[in-house]
């Protein structure tokens, strides 16, 4: 009698430190829980948007499934633009782990900006001033074109045809200068003005530069200057 008593108390005691032997075990070969892609790919798409909110559009963007093989789940998901590249078409983006367990990804993604632009109505030459009737808006996708497209009419009525521009052609910023710029050695009036005074001069462009930029210009005394330009004629001499 006594002997089953024993066997009692001894398999009573062992039983639980049994189980809390099993359970570590099941702890310790536990896999742990590997990244969402669904997750990388949510925030990949709303930081494409945000990137996009700077472009004169509306802007799509598709993710493609992220690849995500053995990457453990992360607390905090950081994207970011490799290299610091510029927004196109298709392009990689990058997504990296901060914690617990630091890790980066790459992600594909197709970007599409629906936005208006403008092509020549006819084929504009260097020295034309763009009228309305010179030009025609056209949507599409910006991201797809050339860069420099304007999407502004403001920026192309009145402006300075520089480069010739064919007609049915976007018309780019680059083919265009305002119409109050300076160009590079052209003859302009210096003013200085300070505390009660205001002096005048002559002098030339060193530089070309459109209103509110620093250009430099040779004064009639041969002196080199820095100014900032006011119109097509002026620049102003901080004192």
């Amino acid at each position: 009698m006594r002997f089953y008593r024993f066997i009692l108390r001894y398999f009573s005691g062992l039983l639980p430190a049994l189980a809390l032997c099993a359970t570590s075990h099941a702890q310790v070969g536990q896999i742990p829980e590997t990244q969402s892609a669904d997750i990388v790919a949510e925030i990949v798409e709303g930081f494409m948007l945000t990137q996009a909110e700077s472009l004169p559009g509306a802007a799509r963007v598709t993710v493609d499934t992220p690849r995500i093989t053995n990457q453990p789940a992360c607390d905090a998901l950081e994207p970011f633009l490799p290299g610091g590249k510029r927004l196109r078409s298709r392009m990689s983006v990058g997504v990296r782990c901060l914690a617990p367990q630091s890790w980066t990804t790459y992600v594909q993604v197709n970007l599409i900006v629906d936005g208006f632009y403008y092509v020549a109505n006819k084929t504009l030459n260097p020295g034309d001033v763009v009228s309305l009737n010179d030009v025609v808006a056209r949507e599409g996708d910006i991201l797809r074109l050339t860069g420099g497209v304007v999407s502004d009419p403001g920026q192309i009525i009145g402006y300075i045809v520089t480069q010739r521009v064919p007609a049915g052609n976007p018309v780019k910023s680059t083919a265009l200068r305002d119409p109050e710029s300076i160009q590079r050695g052209q003859a302009v009036r210096t003013v200085a003005r300070g505390p009660g005074f205001v002096a005048t001069g002559e002098g030339q462009a060193l530089q070309s530069g459109g209103p509110g930029a620093q250009i430099q210009v040779r004064s009639s005394s041969g002196q080199v200057i820095t100014g900032v330009v006011l119109d097509a004629n002026t620049v102003l001499i901080p004192m």
